[in-house]
């Protein structure tokens, strides 16, 4: 039987959701809900989405299927980004009770004490995008050794095959200072890592009347600005960028990454196409000569960093020479992995009318050479630093017989499973690679 009042959340998608459903559990526990695991029974079930992909939209219906399943007299809801694009599709899915858009999210309350369950109809409530405003703060906990902190949200960015910016919004952000005071209240509950998670973290600093800014979007603060606060803050010893755009990924901030405390050296910068035509098509700005000089810089400040790519394969108009060209760039590039992403069409972006779509065999089978290329890689990166020390994070692992963990430069680390170990930072050999990729580490000393 269900705890009175209680919740549980299901989250699709990128750590910005992560951080929001934390940030909405949190909201829940504040009013009497206690938070149960998905699986189990829940008065509330909540499933905030994602909308990159049509897998994404299919992942949403099946969690709205075992959470009526499970529990039949539930309330279930649906946020997040595809219930901003298609919330009238999303309430005619047999089971849900009420889709909340971008706006509504973060007054969740309100509508779960005006639900009433068994209405023949579920009610959706999602208002323009164009009218989104202010930044809700929010950061992931429960994982006890790392949370996702978000610091911006929302894209002014145009890119032809993405919807986000129509999910999400317009780019704002938090300011430095909050942004370090909810780091400190992290670092109060004993996490040692932070990853910064947002849509398009390069922009932080676009504040609007909300936030103490401008209307007029003007930035104020920077990323630099941020990381360079961030860097002050005791008792984390890790930060971690999640992902930044080439263009916005500066100079002066790799360079404070190479000489910072507790900044990783770990870069993930989208590329998406290593073909200019194909890089003019989707609205990208920035040219491959970037990308390579930015990879470039990183190496020779750092030569032990990791660096992840994302690559999108099968976008309308790419020839077979085009993916070739493409495939060579990124061979070349000193990068660490890959994520390939499979074209897939979306309602509403500029992408859909353009001409030339590629079959979908052939964006599978381009999906399939990256991949191979991505394994190796990782792997070679992996075989450079056999032998070598390095600071790994130690956390639960599937198998209650080891742990895992990730070097500071994102290097996936296994060893037995020792009492004291979870959540400390320790330094190990890496002396081999097992079939899954990971190093089957010795431990050396504690730090």
């Amino acid at each position: 039987m269900a705890t009175p009042r209680s919740v549980a959340f299901h989250t699709l998608g990128c750590k910005l959701n992560y951080s929001e459903s934390s940030a909405l559990a949190r909201q829940f526990e504040g009013a009497g809900y206690s938070v149960v695991p998905y699986n189990e029974l829940a008065n509330v079930y909540v499933i905030n989405t994602c909308s990159v992909t049509d897998f994404a939209d299919k992942k949403c219906r099946q969690a709205v299927r075992r959470a009526r399943r499970k529990s039949p007299d539930a309330k279930v809801i649906v946020t997040g980004c595809y219930a901003q694009l298609k919330p009238k599709e999303i309430s005619d899915i047999e089971g849900v009770d009420l889709v909340l858009g971008a706006a509504e999210k973060f007054r969740i309350l309100e509508f779960v004490n005006d639900l009433t369950v068994g209405e023949s109809e579920a009610s959706y409530f999602a208002g323009a995008i164009k009218e989104v405003e202010g930044f809700n703060d929010a950061y992931s906990f429960g994982d006890r050794t790392r949370s996702f902190l978000k610091v911006q949200d929302g894209c002014d960015y145009k890119c032809s095959f993405c919807t986000i910016p129509l999910a999400r919004g317009k780019s704002r952000s938090n300011t430095v200072a909050s942004v370090v005071e909810t780091a400190q209240e992290i670092a109060s509950k004993g996490i040692k890592e932070v990853v910064l998670t947002g849509v398009n973290i390069g922009d932080f600093g676009l504040l609007d009347d909300t936030t103490g800014g401008s209307s007029m979007n003007q930035p104020r603060e920077t990323f630099l600005d941020l990381i360079q606060a961030l860097d002050e803050v005791d008792g984390i010893e890790r930060f971690r960028i999640s992902s930044i755009e080439p263009n916005l990924c500066s100079d002066a901030i790799i360079e404070v990454v190479a000489q910072s405390k507790r900044f990783v050296p770990h870069f993930h910068i989208p590329l998406q196409s290593g073909n200019d035509k194909m890089l003019k098509m989707m609205r990208r700005r920035y040219k491959r000569t970037l990308y390579a000089d930015r990879v470039a810089l990183i190496k020779r400040l750092m030569p032990h960093a990791c660096i992840g790519v994302d690559v999108i394969v099968g976008f309308p108009g790419e020839t077979d020479g085009d993916f070739k060209e493409s495939y060579r760039f990124i061979n070349e590039l000193d990068v660490s992995y890959l994520h390939v992403f499979t074209y897939s069409e979306r309602a509403n972006t500029h992408a859909i009318n353009l001409e030339d779509p590629v079959p979908m065999h052939v964006r599978r089978q381009r999906n399939e050479m990256l991949r191979i290329l991505s394994e190796k890689k990782k792997r070679y990166f992996y075989n450079q630093h056999l032998g070598s020390e390095r600071k790994v994070l130690f956390e639960q692992h599937k198998d209650p017989q080891f742990l895992s963990g990730f070097t500071d430069n994102y290097i996936k680390v296994l060893v037995p499973f020792e009492d004291g170990l979870l959540n400390t930072i320790h330094s190990v050999k890496l002396d081999q690679i097992n079939s899954e990729g990971m190093m089957i580490s010795s431990m050396k000393e504690m730090v």
